[in-house]
């Protein structure tokens, strides 16, 4: 009897940890968003910034942190990502979120140019540049 019950949980860890292994490999393959906004965007900035990944990687992590609205925020990493600048377009948000448009660059305003003029090599609450 203990053997039987020994051999069913076996079976079951098996057959669970077979799934397991397909659905970390179907994630694996599921292209990371940041890092393909990261490819997209460093083709807008390769000839005006000297480390276009870096400019790239801090624009879209400060625009997920600081914009909460989804449309808006996905609205803004578009235009980022499409025009290598901060933009929105209306037409990418539904039209009662218009007017939130002015309030989302207010926002992201003062981390995007530190991303884009303060140096890349200190963290982002290190730099004082735009401070003074």
């Amino acid at each position: 009897m203990m053997c039987r019950l020994a051999g069913l949980v076996l079976g079951t860890l098996l057959a669970a940890g077979g799934g397991a292994q397909a659905q970390a490999r179907s994630l694996m393959s599921v292209p990371d968003a940041r890092m393909e906004f990261i490819r997209a965007c460093t083709a807008h900035m390769a000839g005006r910034w000297a480390h276009p990944v870096a400019v790239c990687g801090c624009l879209h992590d400060h625009a997920a942190a600081a914009v909460q609205d989804i449309d808006l925020r996905e609205a803004l990493l578009r235009g980022m990502r499409e025009r290598g600048v901060p933009t929105i377009e209306n037409d990418w948000i539904p039209a009662a979120k218009q007017a939130q448009i002015s309030a989302t660059f207010d926002k992201i305003a003062k981390p995007a140019l530190q991303c884009m003029f303060d140096p890349a090599d200190r963290p982002v609450g290190e730099r004082t540049d735009l401070e003074r």
